[in-house]
């Protein structure tokens, strides 16, 4: 008898997702994205523009949030604060085709898990929403090196002691927060979408000590969110 193949069966969060997304072709193809990871029609609610939206979140609560940060009434930024605060802990996914410094920066400030751009293919932005949905933080490539082109000329190297020129002060230097190593390493594995139970099973410890160590990288970067620790890490060059 033939051998029928396994089939991928890694559940997804429960509840309903939203998907914010003004252009019908795109809706489509989310759909799509969805549905192959075992989303159904009727789990998937659709929002065109910011009223819409607000008027899902006023009757529905939502698992996952995947957001287009160009809306016909607003900016989907303004969305993503407004459900950061009201739930710091919702998983708020960026698929836009915007890849300005300006936005993506207010974007994941703002308290996006991650931030895709619309021309990846349906792979990488399915990859993209497994693990934001495991917890992970999924930035776009073309994203992670701007943010890394943003860190070589925001963050002034220290200079020798001595007086800032023309001011007779002491130079500014902005200080790096201090992570320990073991901070920086489960935060680089955070970086990666590992969940807390994965990292401690990989570095043999209990996720009670994960989620410990986690806490503390929080108030050392002054972040509330995993996605936020992981940009500050990367601005302040503690992560790749």
């Amino acid at each position: 008898m033939p051998v029928t193949p396994p089939v991928d069966t890694e559940p997804v969060l429960p509840g309903p997702l939203l998907l914010v997304e003004d252009d019908p072709a795109t809706q489509t193809r989310m759909c799509s994205i969805l549905k192959s990871l075992g989303y159904r029609n009727e789990m998937v609610c659709l929002a065109g523009s910011l009223a819409q939206a607000r008027q899902h979140l006023a009757s529905t609560p939502f698992a996952l949030i995947l957001v287009d940060v160009g809306l016909p009434d607003g900016s989907g930024v303004d969305l993503i604060g407004e459900l950061h605060d009201s739930d710091p802990a919702l998983p708020i996914l960026v698929i836009s085709a915007w890849s300005t410094e300006q936005i993506i920066v207010r974007a994941l400030r703002a308290g996006a898990t991650g931030y895709l751009l619309k021309e990846r293919d349906d792979e990488e932005i399915a990859l993209s929403i497994r693990s934001a949905l495991r917890g992970g933080a999924p930035i776009d490539p073309f994203v992670a090196r701007h943010i890394l082109s943003l860190v070589g000329v925001s963050r002034p190297a220290p200079r020798s002691p001595g007086a800032t020129p023309g001011t007779g002060e002491p130079p500014t230097v902005e200080a790096v927060p201090a992570l320990s190593p073991r901070e920086i390493e489960i935060l680089g594995l955070v970086a990666k979408g590992m969940t807390n139970r994965e990292i401690a099973a990989l570095l043999n410890i209990s996720s009670l000590t994960v989620a410990c160590h986690i806490k503390n990288i929080y108030k050392k970067l002054a972040v509330n969110s995993r996605t936020q620790a992981v940009f500050e890490a990367r601005t302040f060059g503690l992560l790749p």
